[in-house]
């Protein structure tokens, strides 16, 4: 098959299976780890955000290195040998501890074996994705086809816990063992029918050597940034959405509901960002989704107690929003790659990708590292419905994320030339 033909709807199907799987296992640790650290086992949101800043900002520094290491490997093999059982067991630790285990130790131990499973199995998945096809709007389909997956993972992630159990803690353990069978016949189905990736990669770069390398690209570098920017903009409000249900808006047993309408409107959004971003440009579709997102957090920052139908709006936008922010960054960095020799980028592109998830982890590290502690400082403390904390916890939900928007759409803006 040509890399510039179009790639026959079962081989999508087929590699975007893994993305339901990887997106199960990352929705619960920055949405439900710090509610159920923090509330059902009892620690200190100061203690759960230092944590998770700690192991996150390891994790993130760890991924150039697995990317560089991830060239000098086959990506199928490794992917079944180390990173999925990985990724698996520490799922168990993390959401099932022993009950006389569970503290700042366990959990840092638990992240971290989650975080090195999950990093080698995403950045080799990831780069096979970007090896797949030269073509600019193949690789759109690509990763619209892996992060539509991804998305009914996040709604299984979202919804399932609280019918799995009496209460979070519960439902989480039952979670965590219904991940194992999901895993296992996602990885059959994508590893039987997705071809492997062209054999392109004669050169073995030093570590050093191949991040210069990337780092030199500057479409990638300027990429990077606004990636950040705006990434970070999400995170906040992921990592903070249950303590927002439950303390601004009194709606907590309407949670399961929120996150899932937020991640099927991403799923049902992503086919127009895809037509929008073929007929008008990625960054223009790009764009306009981050303006959406905007606008809609403002007006989170005005709801209160019992606002169900402007939170359902808000989630609806929002998600749809995010069908973009998922779809569009890693299609326009397969094309930021473009700047290499073909060659030259396909020996390299576990580097790029290895400082992607840095970047990616790095963006998840400081909405909990920093905005956990902050409403601790500013007074908010879970359960709390009045007064000044719950203030608090509205204006670092909704309008941090729009600041940090306006940066990167000022600097996509300014850049779109390079992305043209």
């Amino acid at each position: 098959m040509s890399r510039g033909a179009a790639l026959p709807r079962s081989v999508l199907l087929a590699y975007g299976a893994l993305g339901l799987p990887l997106a199960f296992a990352a929705l619960p640790i920055y949405v439900h780890v710090p509610k159920l650290y923090g509330d059902a086992f009892g620690m200190s949101l100061g203690l759960v955000g230092a944590v998770l800043l700690a192991v996150r900002l390891f994790d993130a520094v760890v991924d150039p290195v697995l990317g560089w290491w991830s060239d000098r490997l086959d990506r199928r093999r490794s992917m079944i040998a180390a990173a999925l059982p990985l990724l698996a067991l520490g799922m168990l630790g993390l959401f099932d501890p022993p009950p006389d285990r569970v503290g700042p130790v366990w959990l840092a131990a638990s992240l971290t074996v989650v975080y090195l499973g999950f990093s080698l199995a995403s950045i080799n998945y990831y780069a096979w994705g970007a090896e797949l096809s030269d073509s600019r709007h193949e690789r759109t389909r690509i990763t619209a086809a892996r992060e539509g997956f991804a998305l009914v993972g996040v709604i299984t992630a979202a919804v399932v816990p609280a019918h799995l159990g009496a209460n979070l803690a519960q439902g989480l353990a039952h979670m965590a063992l219904a991940f194992l069978p999901i895993l296992l016949l996602a990885v059959i189905a994508t590893f039987l029918v997705t071809p492997s990736a062209p054999a392109l990669r004669p050169e073995r770069a030093r570590m050093g050597q191949a991040l210069r390398h990337a780092l030199a690209n500057r479409r990638f570098r300027w990429l990077l940034a606004i990636f950040a920017a705006n990434g970070i903009a999400a995170a906040i409000p992921a990592t903070l959405v249950l303590f927002f249900v439950a303390d601004v808006l009194r709606l907590e047993s309407r949670a399961g509901l929120f996150l899932g309408l937020y991640f099927i409107s991403g799923v049902v959004a992503l086919p127009l960002w895809v037509a929008l971003a073929r007929r008008h440009g990625k960054v223009a579709a790009w764009l306009v989704s981050m303006l959406i997102a905007m606008a809609v957090f403002v007006w989170a920052f005005f709801l209160g107690a019992g606002d169900l139908v402007p939170f359902v709006i808000i989630c609806a936008l929002s998600g749809a929003a995010l069908g973009a922010d998922l779809a569009l960054p890693p299609s326009l960095l397969a094309d930021a790659m473009d700047g290499d020799a073909r060659e030259a980028a396909s020996a390299k592109s576990g580097a790029y990708f290895g400082l992607w998830n840095f970047v990616t982890k790095l963006n998840l590290a400081l909405a909990a590292g920093i905005t956990l502690p902050l409403l601790s400082v500013l007074g908010y403390v879970p359960g709390a419905t009045d007064g000044s904390g719950a203030a608090s916890l509205s204006a670092v939900y909704a309008l941090l994320p729009v600041a940090l928007k306006v940066g990167a759409v000022v600097l996509l803006w300014r850049m779109r030339a390079q992305f043209a």
